[in-house]
């Protein structure tokens, strides 16, 4: 791309001439080595509008500049790849998968709560959040009697991304009220609490679920296995191999008979497809053996 023409209104402090071609290649690779996340050349201007911040807040003056920075820095680094993950997400967003978690997964975890035996859930890149409280409010259902006996059991949710201002918002619980239109409406009732036009998630959903700064192409602290995890929309910023080699870690942390749920245009290939069997539109549930 032309990028002497694309940057001839630059932001404030920084001149056109300070962020070429070389520097978007330098970018990338970083993100890429970091994060896994590809950055192809039309994503330029995007690193462009989302890094000059930076390169001002920091000083840098050039995009050169800052590449040797987030180099060495690794907490600038991680503030860097933050700042060019994409966290678009929403409530009940490919509502197939709730329904499904609904009526063939959660009848076995309440049961397991029940036995007293321990229940993980694990929603990967969770963004904002929309995502996470969906799941719990397909959970924990609409009795809240039943749902307070759930929660005091051994049940744990993990929430994980790697973008600290996208976990802020998650953690918050609060959005717009009509984000919430896609929540079936006895669930909305039950778990959101609606004043104007904001709506905020009861605490007990939110006293289960625990979130943490968490990349997925590094090292994963939990031990013991999920019941289920969620991950969905991240990996289609992946190259293929990838792609395979977090699809097949998942595959390792899911416990037997668990379920796995990814993106709708996304696809189990790999390693991991010798032990994760499709049981719907992009439902893999482990093998028991």
């Amino acid at each position: 791309m032309n990028f002497a023409a694309a940057f001839r209104e630059p932001m404030p402090g920084i001149s056109p001439e300070v962020y070429g071609e070389a520097d978007f290649r330098a970018v990338a690779e970083i993100v890429y080595a970091s994060s896994g996340n590809v950055l192809p050349d039309g994503k330029a201007m995007l690193v462009y509008s989302r890094l000059a911040p930076l390169v001002r807040e920091t000083g840098s003056g050039t995009f050169a500049n800052f590449v040797e920075l987030i180099r060495n820095d690794l907490d600038m680094q991680d503030r860097a790849v933050a700042a060019l993950t994409t966290n678009h997400t929403f409530f009940y967003r490919e509502a197939h998968h709730f329904d499904h978690f609904e009526s063939k997964v959660r009848p076995e975890l309440v049961r397991q709560l029940e036995c007293n035996k321990p229940v993980r859930l694990w929603s990967a890149g969770c963004s904002s959040g929309e995502e996470t409280w969906s799941l719990m409010m397909a959970l924990l259902g609409t009795d809240r009697m039943n749902a307070r006996r759930m929660a005091g059991r051994d049940l744990r949710v993990l929430a994980s991304d790697l973008a600290p201002h996208a976990l802020r918002k998650a953690e918050a619980a609060t959005y717009s009220a009509k984000d919430l239109k896609a929540v079936p409406s006895d669930l909305a009732q039950a778990w959101a609490h609606i004043e104007g036009d904001t709506a905020t998630i009861d605490d007990l959903p939110r006293s289960v679920v625990r979130f943490r700064l968490l990349n997925l192409l590094g090292d994963w602290p939990m031990s013991g296995r999920f019941d289920t995890i969620f991950c969905r929309n991240v990996m289609i910023y992946f190259d293929q191999p990838t792609k395979e080699r977090l699809v097949a870690r998942f595959a390792e942390v899911l416990a037997p008979g668990g379920h796995l749920y990814i993106g709708h245009s996304e696809r189990v290939t790999g390693p991991a497809a010798n032990v994760l069997d499709p049981v719907g539109p992009t439902i893999y549930r482990r093998r028991n053996a």
